[in-house]
């Protein structure tokens, strides 16, 4: 069906003045006529202004004339068997209302989104649809829903500018027929149930208590590593245990408490040690 409009507009714009007829013919010379007669008055309601941003379609006796879009700048209609049609050319932003989607995984996730689009075919968007603004808003909602649908949680959470660009594909073929040409698709934000974040920050916050312990346990092993060579080196001389037992003295002393310390021979304790 799609195909037989895209085929038939052309033809339809070229055969425009032939396919009037012989009664559309006598209408037309008739407004002419009349437009003569009335002049300069005429004038003001044969010649229309169109802005820079804007197109016009002319349609005489209800056929699209040859040529296509008008503008920008000044066109010359006739009284009585023409009228026009403005269309916006500039870029067009509208959101997409957050949509409940159940993704891959059976998680229900709200959705939302923006869409940029522009008018690229002034024709095809007067004469293909009846209103593409709206057509566009709710193909928007239908391809967020499909494309969301066949995704994970995680691959929503993390795959952003794929899925964006994914339904910017999609949209942009399906609103090629209707002249629009989608320029961006945007996803705003993606909100989980309540329940959910609580469940995904319990299992977060036991993941780093996990890695917490693991680094701790990684560290107590190093330490009893250090300080096993640490007594094999103190055991081959007998010096360095005095050095370090006034080191410890040393610094015992230099703080600032009410610790008494009476200091023992290291002879007289190996001779408890040995018994």
């Amino acid at each position: 069906m799609t195909l037989h409009v895209e085929c038939a507009c052309p033809i339809a714009l070229e055969n425009t003045d032939s396919d009037i007829g012989l009664c559309g013919w006598i209408l037309v010379l008739f407004s002419i006529l009349l437009t003569l007669l009335t002049l300069p008055l005429s004038i003001w309601m044969c010649i229309k202004i169109v802005k820079e941003y804007e197109r016009a379609i002319i349609f005489r006796l209800g056929r699209i004339l040859r040529g296509g879009a008008k503008g920008p700048g000044l066109f010359f209609i006739l009284p009585c068997t023409d009228s026009f049609i403005n269309v916006d050319m500039r870029t067009i932003t509208f959101d997409i209302p957050p949509q409940e989607v159940l993704t891959k995984d059976s998680v229900t996730v709200s959705v939302d989104g923006v869409v940029y689009y522009r008018v690229q075919n002034a024709t095809l968007a007067v004469a293909n649809i009846t209103n593409a603004d709206a057509a566009t808003r709710l193909l928007a909602q239908t391809t967020l829903r499909n494309v969301l649908g066949t995704k994970n949680l995680a691959e929503i959470l993390s795959d952003r500018e794929e899925i964006a660009h994914s339904m910017q594909s999609t949209l942009d073929d399906a609103t090629d027929d209707w002249g629009i040409k989608v320029e961006r698709v945007e996803i705003k934000d993606v909100k989980l149930p309540l329940q959910l974040q609580r469940a995904m920050a319990a299992e977060a916050e036991a993941t780093r208590e996990a890695r917490a312990k693991v680094i701790a346990a990684e560290g107590e092993m190093n330490a009893s590593r250090a300080l096993k060579e640490a007594s094999l080196v103190i055991a081959e001389s007998p010096s360095a245990l005095q050095l370090r037992y006034l080191q410890t003295l040393n610094t015992i002393a230099a703080e600032k408490n009410s610790t008494i310390i009476f200091p023992l021979p290291i002879d007289m304790m190996q001779s408890f040690m040995k018994h």
